[in-house]
């Protein structure tokens, strides 16, 4: 065993200890399991939400990006700062919500809104159904880690293969608990290796960050720049404006909101956290210092060109340093993502289907469901080839089209019905899956269009026919109530 891979297993291994030993002397039934037991202060939430954002993608789709992309890049920074404005609002209102109807799960919140527990369901499959993508992204993400830095001693396959038993064991003994402790360590470590990795690397192979500009600008003149086709400024705009709506639709964020002891501490991370995003600007320096130093990476060869960097310029066992941090990245946000899957499918869609269903018979349920969800991402992670960052804009098409009919509940007087959110949604997604799978663009659909209009994130097609169905339909079934209220509730 090479000095890389000594260290990245090492780093396994504590994850899994800080997972068991975060369940002593807890009852981990399913509100303790998912939700913490509603007990996080704001130093465990902001990690554990940290956690969430800064995943796999921070480490090698950013990087990726500003090699292959150049400045279209710069959205991500974009649009993870403007949604932390938009949680600075929402987020205390989720949490006084869920703390007052005891719900545990993104679904919950939607049934209970709109008096729909078949509503409830349909949140609960399109959760599971952004939420594959994202941790197929954890899985890629975690075999090319693994791979590139144990010097191609473990094939992507194998180190897949291990990450997902290894997640899948840590998440049905430690639950949140587990996720939140390791957030902490590796929030810290990828902390300094990003700004360690973005200072050195432009000031080792350029001198700093100007000449590294000036060599990048002169070697490819326009590409730091937005094009004037294609991820052009109306791209930009559109997919930053999009990804913002998703942010906090994705169910494993949603929930996350649901551990803390009081609504203050999402105004205090909300004013924090943009401060912690500037770390993804010297993620972007090392895939601009990646671009004239290990040129010739091409499709989704783009997301090796952080380690391949790293492999170049430092020894192994920095390397398994930078690839320990990599492997948490990972494994915290993985955990959330098949906990959140789990636990909607088990109380959202079986504790509805199946009303005489016990909490006991549901917390086992949403356990045993983990190794199911992990075993079909592994599939398609083997079976598919699609970019980080291509998988990431995927669900966020899907997790968005949950925003108008959340929005809408916030309101006082909200007129949408539970047929008009469902209908909304259910075509929203529809779309998504038919522009995914068509690979259809706005410039195919209407070629007569200004380009500007043709550069617009395709998303937003599917969110207009989301909104006018939410609209009409609610309009015409106001009164209306979809199915009988559940007299039987699960929540703890």
């Amino acid at each position: 065993m090479n000095a890389a891979l000594f260290v990245i297993f090492s780093f396994l291994i504590l994850a899994i200890y800080l997972g068991i030993r975060a369940t002593r002397g807890k009852n981990m039934d399913l509100e303790q399991w998912s939700v913490g037991g509603r007990g996080f202060g704001t130093i465990f939430v902001f990690f554990l939400m940290a956690g969430e954002i800064y995943t796999t993608f921070t480490f090698l789709g950013g990087s990726a990006w500003a090699y292959g992309k150049g400045g279209p890049a710069f959205y991500i920074l974009a649009y993870i700062s403007l949604s932390y404005v938009l949680g600075y609002w929402i987020a205390p209102k989720i949490w006084k919500y869920a703390k007052e109807n005891k719900l545990m799960s993104q679904p919950d919140f939607f049934a209970t809104k709109y008096k729909s527990p078949f509503l409830g369901i349909v949140v609960s499959c399109a959760g599971v159904l952004a939420i594959v993508p994202y941790i197929i992204l954890q899985f890629k993400g975690l075999g090319i880690i693994v791979s590139e830095a144990s010097y191609g001693a473990i094939s992507p396959t194998v180190a897949i293969w291990i990450g997902a038993i290894s997640l899948t064991v840590y998440l049905m003994i430690s639950g949140i608990h587990g996720s939140a402790w390791t957030a902490i360590v590796k929030d810290i470590m990828i902390f300094v290796i990003v700004l360690f990795l973005g200072i050195y690397m432009p000031f080792h192979y350029y001198g700093g960050l100007q000449p590294m500009f000036e060599a990048v600008h002169q070697a490819k003149p326009d590409f730091l720049t937005l094009p004037k086709t294609g991820l052009s400024i109306s791209w930009f705009i559109s997919t930053v404006l999009l990804t913002v709506f998703g942010f906090y639709m994705w169910p494993h964020t949603f929930n996350a909101t649901y551990s803390a002891q009081n609504e203050k501490v999402f105004r205090r991370n909300s004013i924090i956290s943009p401060i912690y995003t500037l770390m993804l600007l010297f993620v972007f320096f090392v895939g601009f210092t990646a671009i004239l130093q290990v040129p010739g990476l091409t499709g989704a060869n783009e997301d090796l060109s952080l380690l391949r960097l790293s492999i170049k310029t430092f020894d192994p066992w920095i390397v398994g340093f930078i690839g320990a941090a990599g492997l948490l990245t990972a494994l915290v946000p993985g955990s959330m993502l098949l906990m959140a899957a789990s636990t909607s499918l088990s109380k959202n869609v079986y504790g509805v289907l199946v009303p005489s269903a016990t909490n006991a018979q549901i917390s086992k349920l949403a356990k045993f469901l983990v190794p199911v969800i992990a075993l079909i991402s592994v599939y398609f992670t083997l079976n598919g080839g699609n970019t980080i960052v291509t998988l990431l804009l995927m669900g966020y098409s899907i997790v968005t089209q949950l925003f108008p009919a959340f929005i809408f509940s916030l309101m006082k007087d909200n007129f949408v019905t539970k047929y008009g959110a469902c209908t909304g949604i259910v075509l929203g997604i529809v779309t998504v899956m038919y522009i995914t799978i068509s690979e259809t663009t706005v410039g195919t659909l209407f070629p007569a269009l200004p380009e500007v209009v043709k550069d617009l994130n395709v998303g937003i097609i599917a969110l207009i026919v989301n909104i006018l169905s939410l609209v009409v339909v609610s309009l015409f079934t106001k009164n209306s109530s979809m199915v009988p209220k559940v007299e039987k509730s699960h929540s703890a």
